[in-house]
C-alpha cells in the first residue's frame, strides 16, 4: 500500500519571490519571467540575458516603426515634390517646350532637372557664385566635364511664367558668334533655372574698371570690342524675329572669351518686342546710369533703350569712368550729363581718360564721342539704330587700324547717323579684310510676342 505524497510546496521550500512546482515525490522552483532560479543560493536572480534579449528586440522594433513612418513620410514627401515640380513644369510652359523639342530634332536646347543643377553647381555653393544682379545669380556648373554659367533668375510675375516656355523656344535660336549662347533651363522650380555656355574672361567692366584693369587693354581691343557687342544687339534688335529687346545693356552684362571677343549675355532677362504700341513695361527694369530717360517717363521699352544704354558704355570706354557716382552735386553724378556738358562746351579733352588721349588721335576719339553723343539723345527717335551703331564702330575700328590713311568721315557719318560730323579723313579700302555678315534671319515663321 503506497503512502501519500507530500506536498513540499506547503514548507516553502522556494524563494519568497518565486514559485513551488509538487511533483510526486519532489518539488522544483521556477522564478517570474525577467528573473532566473538559481539552486545553490536557491534564489531568484535577474535574468540578465532574457532582459537584454528582450530590450534590443523592443529597440529593433522602435527603429523599424522610425524608419517605416520616415520612409513613409518621405516617398509622400516625394510625390508632393513631383507633383509640385509637374506644376512648376506646366505653369512654364513645359510641355509646349517638349512638344516643340520633339517636333523639331536640330533644335539645341535641353531642359535639366534640378538634381541635374543641383549636382552641376555642389548644391548652388557660395563658391560657384559667378556673380550676382538684379536679374538673378549665376553660378559656375560643370555637366559632362563641360563647363556651364546656371543663372538662378529673381521672381517673375504670372504673365512672365506663363510665357516663359514660348520665350525659351525664341531665344533658344539666337545663334551668333556675339551673343551668349543660351543651352537649355529648368522648369522644375517656381522660377526657371537658365543654363548657358560658360565664358571664361570676366566682363568688360572688369577690363575697365575691376580686377583686370591692370591689363591695360589697348583702346584697338576696346574699341573693337565694343563694335562685337553692338554686333550682337544688332543681331537682337534687327535679324531675331519677333525682334528682342535686351533691357539691361550694361559693361557687366558683355562677356569676354578666351580671345577676349565680346559675348552679350544676360538677354535672358530681355523682352520680346510687343506687337502691340500700346503695351507698357510695368516694372522698371535696367540699372542706374545706363536707363533710358525716355524709358522712365514712358514706360516704353523700345530698341532705342539699348541704344541710349549702349552710349553709356562707349562714354565709359571714352572716359574710363564709372556711369554713376555716389557723391557729388546731381548733375556731377551721372557719366551721361558730364559728358554732354564737356561736349556742348566742346571740352571732350577734359573727360577722356589719360592714356587713350596718348594713345589715339582725337580725330578718332571725337568720331567715337560723336556717336555717343547721338545714342544718348534725350529723345528716342533722334537716337541711331544699333545697325547703324555698329556701322559707324566698325568704320572708326578701320580707322584706327589705318591711322595713315585720311578719309572722309563727314559723308559716311552721315549717311550713317544721319548727323554732322566734325571730322573729315577718308580711307583706302583696298585689301582690307571685309567680314561677312552673320546676320541670317531665324525662325521667321514665330510669331511669339510677350503681352
Amino acid at each position: 500500500m503506497h503512502s501519500a505524497d507530500v506536498n513540499e510546496c506547503n514548507y516553502n521550500p522556494c524563494p519568497s519571490d518565486g514559485f513551488c512546482h509538487n511533483i510526486i515525490g519532489e518539488h522544483w522552483c521556477s522564478c517570474r519571467v525577467g528573473k532566473r532560479y538559481v539552486k545553490q543560493s536557491n534564489t531568484c536572480n535577474p535574468d540578465t540575458g532574457f532582459i537584454i534579449g528582450v530590450t534590443m528586440g523592443l529597440f529593433g522594433l522602435m527603429v523599424f516603426i522610425v524608419i517605416t513612418i520616415f520612409w513613409g513620410q518621405l516617398i509622400i514627401q516625394k510625390r508632393k515634390l513631383n507633383k509640385v515640380k509637374q506644376e512648376y513644369f506646366r505653369q512654364h510652359g513645359g510641355l509646349l517646350l517638349f512638344d516643340r523639342m520633339k517636333s523639331d530634332k536640330g533644335l539645341a536646347f535641353t531642359v535639366y532637372s534640378l538634381a541635374e543643377l543641383i549636382h552641376a553647381t555642389d548644391n548652388f555653393d557660395n563658391s560657384r557664385i559667378l556673380g550676382k544682379g538684379g536679374h538673378g545669380t549665376v553660378y559656375k556648373g560643370i555637366i559632362k566635364n563641360m563647363p556651364i554659367a546656371v543663372k538662378r533668375c529673381a521672381l517673375v510675375d504670372d504673365r512672365q511664367k506663363k510665357e516663359f516656355g514660348q520665350e525659351m523656344l525664341i531665344l533658344s535660336q539666337i545663334n551668333h558668334k556675339n551673343i551668349v549662347k543660351l543651352l537649355g533651363c529648368c522648369l522644375e522650380v517656381e522660377v526657371p533655372i537658365l543654363v548657358y555656355e560658360f565664358v571664361p574672361h570676366g566682363t568688360l567692366f572688369e577690363l575697365i574698371h575691376g580686377k583686370n584693369h591692370a591689363l591695360q587693354i589697348s583702346f584697338n581691343t576696346l574699341l573693337r570690342i565694343a563694335h562685337e557687342a553692338a554686333e550682337g544687339l544688332c543681331f537682337l534688335h534687327s535679324y531675331a524675329s519677333p525682334p528682342i529687346i535686351h533691357g539691361d545693356v550694361k559693361t557687366s552684362n558683355i562677356l569676354l572669351d578666351d580671345n577676349y571677343m565680346a559675348k552679350v549675355s544676360d538677354f535672358g532677362a530681355s523682352i520680346l518686342a510687343p506687337s502691340d504700341k500700346e503695351q507698357f513695361v510695368t516694372m522698371v527694369q535696367g540699372t542706374c546710369g545706363y536707363l533710358d530717360p525716355e524709358y522712365m517717363q514712358t514706360c516704353q521699352l523700345t530698341e532705342k533703350s539699348d541704344v541710349y544704354s549702349f552710349g553709356v558704355i562707349l562714354l565709359e570706354i571714352l572716359t574710363g569712368q564709372l556711369p554713376l557716382k555716389l557723391k557729388g552735386s546731381e548733375t556731377q553724378r551721372s557719366l551721361s550729363s558730364i559728358f554732354l556738358s564737356a561736349m556742348k562746351e566742346n571740352n571732350l579733352d577734359a573727360v577722356l581718360v589719360s592714356h587713350v588721349k596718348g594713345e589715339e588721335s582725337m580725330e578718332l576719339l571725337r568720331g567715337l564721342a560723336d556717336l555717343a553723343k547721338k545714342c544718348l539723345d534725350m529723345c528716342g527717335d533722334n537716337r541711331p539704330f544699333m545697325k547703324e551703331v555698329a556701322d559707324e564702330l566698325n568704320r572708326l575700328r578701320k580707322l584706327s587700324m589705318h591711322p595713315w590713311v585720311r578719309i572722309d568721315l563727314e559723308m559716311d557719318a552721315e549717311s550713317l547717323l544721319g548727323g554732322e560730323s566734325t571730322s573729315g579723313y577718308e580711307i583706302e579700302l583696298n585689301g582690307y579684310p571685309m567680314g561677312e555678315s552673320e546676320n541670317q534671319p531665324i525662325n521667321p515663321r514665330s510669331s511669339y510676342y510677350a503681352r
